[in-house]
């Protein structure tokens, strides 16, 4: 802290090395679209760099003050967002849509099979003629290339 409190960059490099992974799965959770959880943990770090000659960390850990930061900066952007959202035409799982239709066929038909009509992953593969293992496997790549779970800078 007190070498970002000085204006060291490389402190500020430093700081985002060790919690940028943890701050990003956090915004994740709290953010509308994948851009907007970018954009929390930028905001976040940009608060830090513009505080840290004023922050006092009670316990000395600043993670925990990150994530507060973080929830703050999530909450204005949800106001922003609901605001935005009042407006007539405004759709809120835009991204989600986006992002089906993005799927290759199979995995779009896997998502309405398992997510809209409720089928089990074995009842899909069946409706789809497939095995089971590969439907699984399937979609659990297509889960873990969407989600935020490394560090992106």
């Amino acid at each position: 802290m007190r070498r970002l409190a000085d204006g060291d960059r490389a402190a500020l490099a430093d700081a985002f090395d060790r919690f940028a992974p943890t701050l990003t799965r956090s915004a994740w959770a709290q953010a509308d679209t994948p851009d907007d959880a970018r954009a929390l943990v930028q905001d976040t770090f940009l608060t830090l760099w513009q505080q840290a000659a004023t922050i006092g960390l009670v316990t000395g850990a600043l993670l925990p003050w990150l994530l507060v930061v973080c929830r703050d900066h999530a909450r204005g952007q949800a106001r922003r967002t609901a605001e935005h959202e009042s407006l007539p035409g405004a759709d809120p799982l835009h991204w989600v849509r986006d992002e089906i239709a993005a799927l290759a066929p199979t995995d779009r038909q896997l998502v309405d099979l398992c997510l809209v009509d409720g089928h089990s992953y074995a009842e899909a593969a069946r409706l789809l003629g497939l095995r089971a293992q590969p439907v699984t496997k399937r979609s659990s790549r297509t889960r873990q290339e969407k989600a935020v779970m490394h560090d992106e800078h």
